[in-house]
């Protein structure tokens, strides 16, 4: 199934089912009026949903009209937590390099994850008001899973079972802040503005062959002012979902509606490109003795969207972003 929220002005927004070939929605309030509600009440609510995703994708579902990206929020406009990881070792390898960072212990075989804000995520095509080009303006493409609820100590094949949905993730950072942060010792704050989401929230049977191991394997190609920025592709993850969930778990629950995050999607091969501005520089560094990529300016545009290996669109749209001034 695939799930968008219509931005109606309520906290929650209004909760609609997506045809799989995204062109139309309808709205089931007689199920579920958002999707925080649906998550709450899944065992409850999901057979219902299928029924009318199976009536809307044949064309006989009452109520439909013409599905229109701009008008989303975020699939889950807030939600109980966001925990955010950094399953993919290149990436952050990279990163130690780019801030000067002695390496995390056990990075290899414990997750590395940090807790943020999730009281006011921005939608597909929200723009990104920002205090000052001088704190390092970047954007970050990822994957994540929104999950039901998890018990305190789950195993990862209990956790990536508790998996509900995916989603694709814009992770606003500000780099020049970030660098004191990290080295405070108590993690992000203030440089980590609001996260971004693609309008499409899915089921992972959405993904086919593409949801392995609780990986996404697609290319999430990301452009930056119309250029090419990068397409890696999400099946390098080092840890997949049902460890990064099972590691937030083990020692509290989890509720339904918890989004956990993959980090910037990063392959060892630089001809994937980035998803990130940080990685491009320290990159540029390594490779070129110099940095020659700048952070973004207000007014710049970033496009982020997963597509399959053979070139189709991914199942979860594009997010498609301008930063301005706050």
């Amino acid at each position: 199934m695939k799930f968008a929220t219509l931005n109606d002005g309520s906290l929650d927004g209004r909760l609609v089912i997506v045809s799989r070939d995204g062109r139309h929605a309808a709205a089931l309030p007689q199920i579920a009026a958002s999707l925080h509600e649906a998550l709450q009440r899944w065992d409850e609510v999901h057979d219902a949903l299928q029924v009318g995703y199976d009536a809307l994708n044949a064309g006989t579902a009452a109520g439909a009209f013409a599905f229109d990206p701009q008008a989303c929020a975020a699939p889950l406009p807030r939600s109980p937590q966001w925990l955010d990881g950094s399953a993919f070792h290149n990436h952050g390898r990279l990163m130690e390099q780019a801030f000067n960072t002695p390496p995390i212990p056990d990075f290899d075989t414990i997750p590395v994850m940090y807790q943020g804000a999730s009281d006011d995520f921005l939608g597909p095509h929200d723009d990104v008001p920002l205090p000052s080009e001088a704190d390092g303006i970047d954007f970050e493409g990822e994957f994540g899973v929104v999950c039901g609820p998890v018990p305190m100590a789950a195993t990862p094949e209990q956790a990536l079972a508790a998996v509900r949905l995916v989603v694709q993730i814009n992770d606003w950072s500000l780099r020049a802040l970030g660098a004191r942060e990290m080295k405070s010792g108590f993690g992000f704050l203030q440089a980590k503005p609001s996260t971004a989401f693609a309008p499409l929230a899915v089921t992972p049977d959405e993904l086919g062959d593409a949801w392995q191991g609780g990986r996404v394997h697609l290319n999430l190609h990301v452009q930056w002012n119309g250029e090419r920025f990068g397409e890696p592709n999400g099946h390098e993850m080092n840890f997949g979902f049902g460890e990064l969930v099972a590691h937030a778990a083990r020692t509290r629950r989890l509720t339904a509606g918890t989004i956990v995050g993959s980090g910037t999607v990063s392959n060892v091969a630089r001809s994937a490109g980035s998803a990130c501005i940080a990685e491009r520089r320290v990159i540029e560094k390594i490779d070129q003795g110099e940095i020659r990529t700048g952070f973004m300016r207000f007014g710049d545009r970033v496009r982020m969207q997963a597509r399959f290996t053979d070139g189709r669109d991914g199942p979860f749209g594009a997010i498609d972003q301008r930063v301005v001034k706050a």
